[in-house]
């Protein structure tokens, strides 16, 4: 698993300079994340965002002052937002899997940090009236449409990067919550 982070946050939690992992070394698009340190009202946040479908979420920056730290919050953030989120079975079948094996990378990428700017801008004009925690912000941010992803939503492309075209969660089911059955076919009838 690939954390790309920022100067910034690699200097708060004390392993910079990195090394510059290209993303053709990882074959998995689930394990390369991103990740960014920003401040709102003297309020110190990270956004995790996914490199192939900016898939965010943001956690408190408060008190992380070492890798072990980061890793240790990351992923406690991951597991709580994709369980509540309905992305549980991702994170328990690809990122627990290897979360033993972390690697610390920079941010190669200028579109993704480009994306997470925006995103954090998004974040910051949320979290900074007090009334939504960084819970709620991520749920916001992963249904904003970007430009990165030809104005698809974060949600769905993270999904797409797991499940197969016609395994979506509640791709069968219709608005009015009923389950359409395509391929029915009547008994035959024997004379």
């Amino acid at each position: 698993m690939i954390f790309r982070l920022t100067l910034k946050l690699a200097k708060k939690i004390g392993i910079a300079p990195l090394p510059t992992i290209s993303h053709d070394e990882i074959r998995n698009p689930l394990l390369d994340w991103n990740a960014h340190l920003f401040t709102v009202q003297r309020t110190q946040y990270i956004i995790l965002a996914n490199t192939a479908s900016l898939y965010s979420m943001i956690l408190h920056g408060r008190g992380i002052t070492n890798d072990k730290q980061f890793v240790r919050e990351a992923l406690h953030c991951m597991k709580e937002f994709m369980t509540v989120d309905g992305n549980e079975v991702v994170y328990e079948n690809v990122i627990e899997q290897e979360s033993q094996r972390i690697f610390f990378s920079k941010i190669v990428d200028r579109r993704v940090s480009g994306s997470m700017n925006d995103l954090i801008f998004q974040a910051k004009v949320c979290l900074s009236d007090g009334q939504k925690s960084p819970f709620d912000v991520s749920f916001l941010l992963n249904e904003s449409p970007m430009s990165y992803l030809n104005y698809n939503r974060p949600k769905s492309e993270f999904q797409k990067l797991y499940f197969k075209d016609g395994d979506l969660p509640g791709n069968r089911q219709r608005k009015n919550n009923v389950i359409s059955i395509n391929d029915y076919r009547p008994q035959k009838t024997k004379f």
